[in-house]
């Protein structure tokens, strides 16, 4: 009796176990599904903004510098408009977009598309029967049209068809390309291989182009090159949750990366507007991105009686030298994007919290005077006073695990 009551739970167990990963599986491929859709939405919008750009000065004034100023001018508009993601930069990747794939490359690849065998769907994306009326137009002379005639241009679902990589791929594409030649191995190898974005960078910062190129056996480079290392996945979360996804929908990108920096990050916060009037918050995890990079910083205070920002950057491990430069780098970047007009320059203080110790590193070399940088260390929390706040909270944190 026993044997078949145990039997029975094993069966059980086993439905449950199909059950559970199925599910788990179904949800994956939905996430990213809806990540592709969102990425190929988002290059034919970016496309479409990049034809109109172009067309608009094309039919503009015929004087040096009026691209550059348009771009200004219409990145600030749409800034103020629709919020992030019309930065200067990103416009005149849009640009660049779409004089690197113009219209009649584009209408060439959907018809190609659309001429596959057991394909019969129209440009407006409803299937079509085999046969048609003489007076109906076939997918591939919409098409023609579209490219001959500017006021005609494809609908974004037909038009994302043409885009099979993600927009932060070409980004890096347009970005880092030293040829057109690379630009067109890159995307080849990217689209036949699937690289995530993170793969797609590291054989561009390993010149894998250059050395295929000079290999004297290029099929085995190819093939041993295009293999994926385990960093180089990139889960739908995280495709998701990319900057320039987020800028594209709207959303906000203020989220951690692990639950003990979350923690440690949300409870300094609170300490920090504990200790008195002077910080008043600003930002948490606040991105910046510098030319084709993306980074963030934790937490942004303003602090009344200094009247400046103060920068603060957590690190789980131990403090490096790598960490002050980066940490100069963001001063460099909040005092020319951030500082308002009467306000100081910033001050950076980096967090180290790693299992050993705890430690905190104040960055004021920057600071145009050694005055200034004794009345902003007097004025911020004491060192000793945030190690052993980080330390008793990192360990409160970790205990309750």
């Amino acid at each position: 009796m026993k044997k078949i009551i145990a039997k029975k739970d094993t069966v059980a167990t086993r439905a449950y176990s199909d059950l559970l990963g199925g599910v788990s599986e179904l949800l994956e491929s939905a996430r990213r599904a809806s990540a592709r859709a969102v990425n190929a939405f988002m290059t034919a919008t970016y496309w479409e903004i990049g034809r109109r750009l172009v067309e608009f000065e094309q039919s503009g004034e015929k004087r040096a510098g009026y691209g550059e100023e348009l771009l200004t001018r219409l990145s600030q508009d749409l800034s103020a408009r629709l919020g992030r993601g019309f930065s200067r930069q990103n416009l005149q990747n849009m640009r660049l977009l779409y004089l690197s794939a113009p219209p009649d490359r584009i209408c060439q690849t959907l018809s190609g598309k659309l001429a596959q065998p057991g394909n019969r769907q129209t440009v407006s994306g409803k299937s079509s029967p085999a046969r048609r009326s003489p007076t109906s137009m076939p997918s591939q002379a919409i098409l023609r049209t579209a490219s001959a005639r500017s006021s005609l241009f494809l609908p974004l679902a037909d038009l994302a068809r043409a885009f099979p990589l993600p927009w932060s791929h070409y980004v890096l594409l347009m970005g880092r390309s030293r040829s057109p030649e690379a630009f067109a191995f890159y995307q080849t190898e990217a689209l036949r291989g699937g690289w995530s974005v993170r793969q797609l960078q590291r054989q561009m910062d390993s010149q894998f182009y250059e050395r295929t190129d000079l290999s004297r056996n290029k099929v085995a480079m190819l093939t041993k090159g295009g293999k994926a290392r385990p960093g180089d996945a990139v889960s739908a979360v995280e495709e998701i949750r990319h900057p320039l996804v987020l800028e594209f929908l709207g959303l906000r990108d203020e989220y951690s990366e692990s639950d003990l920096e979350d923690a440690l990050i949300r409870h300094l916060e609170t300490f920090l507007l504990e200790l008195g009037n002077d910080f008043t918050f600003v930002g948490r995890q606040r991105r910046l991105r510098i030319d084709d990079e993306w980074y963030r910083v934790d937490l942004l205070f303003f602090h009344r009686r200094l009247r400046c920002l103060v920068i603060f950057d957590l690190k789980l491990g131990r403090f490096t030298h790598a960490d002050a430069g980066q940490m100069h780098m963001y001063l460099n970047y909040a005092r020319e994007n951030w500082v308002q007009p009467g306000e100081n320059p910033p001050v950076g203080i980096i967090l180290c919290s790693g299992k050993s110790e705890a430690l905190v590193h104040y960055a004021t070399d920057a600071l145009p005077n050694k005055l200034l940088v004794r009345e902003y260390l007097t004025a911020l929390p004491n060192e000793r006073l945030l190690s052993a706040e980080l330390e008793e909270t990192r360990r409160q944190i970790e205990g309750r695990k």
